[in-house]
C-alpha cells in the first residue's frame, strides 16, 4: 500500500512540475509535461521530499544530471542549462511548498 501512495505522490508532485516549470529553446517556452520530463523530474527529488533532505544544492546537482536529447540525439544537454532562472526559482519554491504540505 505505501508504493502505491508513493506512486501517486509521485504523479502529483509531476503534474505540478509539468504545469509549472518550462525550458526554454529559442524563446520559446516548453512545458517540462510536453517535454515529457516532468515524471523523471518527480522521481528523482521525490526522496529528497521524502526524507527531509530538500535543499537547493542538491535539486541544482539533480537538474544538472538529467540529460535532455536534441537535435534525434545529436547532443546532449543538461537539464540545468536549459531552464531559466526563474523558473529554477520556482520549481525549487515549488518542491518546498509540496514538502510542506504533504
Amino acid at each position: 500500500m505505501a508504493n502505491s501512495n508513493t506512486t501517486q505522490a509521485i504523479e502529483k508532485l509531476a503534474a505540478e512540475i509539468g504545469e509549472n516549470i518550462y525550458i526554454d529553446v529559442a524563446k520559446w517556452h516548453l512545458y517540462l509535461s510536453d517535454a515529457h520530463l516532468h515524471t523523471t523530474v518527480a522521481e528523482k527529488v521525490y526522496p529528497l521530499i521524502e526524507n527531509e533532505e530538500l535543499n537547493e544544492d542538491a535539486i541544482i546537482s539533480i537538474l544538472r544530471q538529467i540529460k535532455v536529447s536534441l537535435g534525434a540525439g545529436r547532443i546532449e544537454v543538461s537539464l540545468l542549462d536549459l531552464l531559466p532562472m526563474q523558473c529554477q526559482v520556482n520549481l525549487i519554491d515549488l518542491l518546498e511548498d509540496y514538502q510542506k504540505n504533504r
